[in-house]
């Protein structure tokens, strides 16, 4: 029985970065269906012959070897939220100043750009590139943790990275840590028509929400950028029939921290506030410092030429920070638009974000 060969899209990386932009998005890759992407991904890069080519499932790492004193990684995923038929937001269009579809904002612009970079046979700095799968969704199937996991050699010896997510193409430094726990009221239950037989649990949950509504928030000054704390209420449920005086109640919160903290003292910090109630935290995933007192760091913020800002929500900067080593957030499109059925990106953002990151490698 014969099998038919599917020769991958050719991708034409000499193109200018909108029609290679385009050309990225027009290839389906919603999340565990990347591999026509990874692909031509891998066609376009492995004639080139300063770079080293690895492949992990739908996985690339692509690396140069020029002696360089420092190795900077540039990483991003190939993968999209799924696509919306009604209305169709692929193939990729052109609307006035802006290229319209899935991918142009979250990230495929940000993967054009590292695409542009691969080109440079003599950059100033050795260079790992990783397009990875699975950012999407359970972080299961992410492929830079199957990296650090199955060949951390690949990207372990880095000083910097730059995670090319959409910051609207200015530089946000860092991320915050994010930890999710419950927080359990109990009560005894009862016939809700004798209700001084029980002891109502969600009535007793007030005691949690008072706690969260009088906390006092902090904003963390870390390497120079300032990170505002949060903490809230995400979810409650509590009751099981409506004539039944419930015995439990149970609070999600999440409670956003700056990079400064440990998870372990984060979680030691919740504790706390909701002491004498029962507490178990489901999630805890730090945050990650921006390093901008490195060479590598100072020089690309230099070269962007924009004030810095921190990343107030988690992004994979953090995985990196977890090998030690430090990284920032920059890419082209408005974080707001991302999987946004009208998703669009200004193709000024797209010319900008190379410009810039091709002036730091020069």
């Amino acid at each position: 029985m014969s099998t038919t060969h599917v020769d991958p899209v050719t991708l034409d990386l000499s193109a200018d970065i909108v029609t290679l932009t385009a050309a990225l998005c027009d290839i389906e890759s919603v999340s565990r269906d990347e591999a026509a992407i990874c692909d031509a991904i891998e066609a376009a890069l492995s004639p080139l012959a300063h770079l080293e080519v690895t492949r992990l499932g739908n996985t690339l790492v692509a690396r140069t070897s020029l002696g360089r004193p420092e190795r900077v990684v540039l990483a991003g995923h190939i993968d999209t939220v799924p696509l919306t038929r009604d209305p169709a937001n692929l193939p990729t269009r052109r609307e006035g100043g802006d290229l319209v579809g899935r991918g142009t904002v979250d990230m495929k612009g940000g993967v054009a750009v590292q695409l542009k970079a691969a080109l440079l046979p003599e950059p100033s700095r050795d260079l790992t590139f990783v397009f990875y799968e699975g950012e999407e969704i359970d972080s299961q199937f992410n492929g830079l943790m199957h990296i650090q996991q199955q060949r951390p050699e690949l990207i372990a010896d880095a000083d910097f990275a730059v995670l090319l997510e959409p910051t609207a193409s200015r530089v946000e430094g860092g991320c915050k840590g994010t930890l999710r726990v419950d927080v359990t009221a109990r009560g005894i239950a009862a016939h809700s028509a004798r209700p001084w037989n029980g002891r109502n649990a969600i009535h007793e949950a007030n005691g949690i929400l008072t706690r969260l509504t009088a906390y006092e928030t902090s904003t963390a000054t870390v390497d120079g950028l300032d990170y505002h704390e949060a903490m809230n209420a995400t979810a409650i449920r509590g009751g099981i029939a409506g004539n039944v005086i419930p015995d439990e109640c149970v609070v999600t919160v999440n409670y956003r921290y700056a990079p400064d903290k440990t998870p372990q003292e984060a979680l030691h910090h919740v504790e706390e506030l909701f002491e004498g109630y029962e507490l178990v935290c489901h999630d805890n995933a730090p945050g990650a410092r921006p390093g901008l007192d490195l060479p590598a760091a100072k020089a690309f913020v230099d070269a962007i030429g924009q004030p810095v800002v921190a990343k107030e929500g988690w992004t994979d900067v953090a995985r990196f920070s977890a090998m030690g080593i430090a990284a920032v957030n920059f890419g082209p499109g408005d974080p707001n638009l991302a999987h946004h059925d009208d998703e669009r990106c200004p193709v000024d953002q797209l010319e900008s974000a190379e410009a810039a990151l091709l002036r730091w490698l020069a």
